[in-house]
């Protein structure tokens, strides 16, 4: 019989207790077990993402596998450094000080984690909790089930409970994890089920990070290689399916291009997955048969220039362009996260800036443009989680680069180095010297010590 949650949740607090998770040593350890534990595991990580969304071992090795293992490799390379204690420069007043920055664990670490990427969206922020020194509680989503199982068993084989566990379950299971108090919670998906988390979050006053979605924008200038355009598009775009949280939601073309651009996606389209991509290998499913009804009825929300077939029974839907849509249409009010793309046309760059500004700030803005003067003002007049000039997706891969979100698209950084740092507390720590003391800061004042101060802090 697996432990109750408060179960898991107490031996947790026991084992953070005795502080083993603090030591750098044990630390890489751990990520070393978790990597040998992946790779152990590979083809049954690639039947799982087969059987849940029909991901071929090459797209499974790259958005999910390969990511973990190279984001392992990376703390691994770093850790101990970034454990050491930095040193910062003392106060003016204060010369004989000493004063320096400690990264120290939360605690116990709560993750929820969703469907679409459903092996990597679990162990990326598992890995970073496990290298700041953390405690971690994995709900992984039931909506990818086999997936799931997959990853219970991993983390069943190769660690205990009281230092990583998984808990699995619906929603119910989720609200009942949300009733404790936790010292960090990480949650990925959609921003309704986000409100509900930081609302729960807020009842401990437990720190959180949001990892949301939203419309991400793909604005083509004139300025453009239309060939290696349309293939960074189509590939980022038609991915898993479209259902990747920085997938491009909208395409916005320059009026100049957009018919040749058109013309060569279609071309790509069929290229990368033939003339029926229901037939190819390469190409993914709709997870479920909710989703599937909902992005099926986005296909009447303006004029499909290709593809629109769909398949109830094989959760398929064609790798879809869409022309003439209404920005009051549901499909341009709501994130898509599927394999249909709206394209809008405008003239000046100008009213690209104006129509993504005019939404809530997305998860990623994509640019293609050779134009330094337009990168540079899109760039500097929008707002977004992250920014990917001339291609789509492929920021997300960096071990060097944060990623998150901002405003509606969520809060919190990770991957590589901002992954330790967003889940350790960055304790102050200053050093006080008894050798000598500074009398002026103790009353009574003199008249010349306001004056004293002033000058010196000046």
């Amino acid at each position: 019989m697996r432990p109750t949650i408060e179960t898991i949740i107490k031996q947790q607090r026991e084992f953070f207790s005795t502080h083993r998770t603090k030591d750098v040593g044990f630390r890489i350890e751990q990520l070393k077990r978790l990597k040998t534990a992946i790779l152990a595991h590979e083809n049954s990580i690639n039947k799982a993402l087969y059987q849940d969304l029909h991901k071929s071992a090459m797209e499974t090795y790259t958005t999910e596998i390969g990511l973990c293992l190279a984001e392992i490799t990376y703390l691994l390379r770093h850790l101990a450094s970034w454990t050491r204690p930095k040193k910062v420069k003392e106060p003016s007043l204060l010369p004989l000080t000493e004063s320096f920055v400690h990264n120290e664990p939360y605690g116990v670490v709560l993750i929820i984690a969703p469907w679409n990427y459903p092996f990597q969206l679990s162990i990326a922020p598992l890995i970073g909790a496990m290298a700041a020194g953390n405690c971690a509680i994995l709900k992984p989503s039931e909506l990818s089930s086999n997936t799931s199982q997959l990853i219970q068993e991993m983390i069943d084989d190769y660690f205990e409970n009281d230092y990583v566990a998984v808990v699995q379950g619906g929603a119910e299971v989720a609200q009942q994890l949300l009733r404790h108090k936790l010292d960090y919670i990480f949650y990925t998906g959609g921003g309704a089920v986000g409100k509900i988390v930081m609302k729960a979050a807020a009842e401990h006053l437990t720190p959180l990070t949001l990892e949301l979605g939203g419309k991400s924008p793909c604005v083509v200038d004139k300025e453009i290689d239309v060939e290696k355009t349309a293939h960074r598009i189509t590939w980022g775009k038609f991915l898993n399916a479209g259902q990747t949280c920085i997938a491009p939601d909208y395409l916005m073309l320059h009026k100049s291009v957009k018919e040749s651009l058109i013309d060569r996606i279609k071309k790509t389209i069929i290229d990368f997955y033939g003339e029926d991509a229901k037939q190819s290998k390469d190409y993914g499913r709709i997870i479920n048969q909710r989703h599937f009804t909902r992005l099926s009825k986005y296909l009447g929300d303006g004029d499909v220039i290709l593809g629109g077939e769909t398949d109830s029974k094989g959760l398929y839907i064609a790798p879809t362009l869409m022309e003439s849509v209404s920005t009051e249409a549901g499909i341009m009010q709501e994130e898509i996260f599927g394999p249909i793309l709206p394209i809008i046309e405008y003239s000046e760059i100008g009213e690209a800036v104006e129509f993504i500004n005019n939404r809530p700030k997305p998860l990623a803005l994509y640019l293609f443009s050779n134009d330094r003067k337009i990168q540079k003002k899109v760039l500097r007049e929008t707002s977004s989680g992250g920014v990917c000039i001339n291609d789509t997706v492929v920021h997300f891969t960096s071990t060097e680069l944060p990623y998150g979100g901002v405003g509606a698209s969520g809060f919190g950084k990770y991957h590589g180095k901002a992954s330790y740092e967003l889940l350790s507390n960055k304790k102050g720590v200053m050093k006080q010297t008894v050798l000598s003391d500074l009398a002026l800061r103790y009353p009574p004042y003199k008249s010349t010590t306001l004056e004293l101060l002033r000058t010196a802090l000046r």
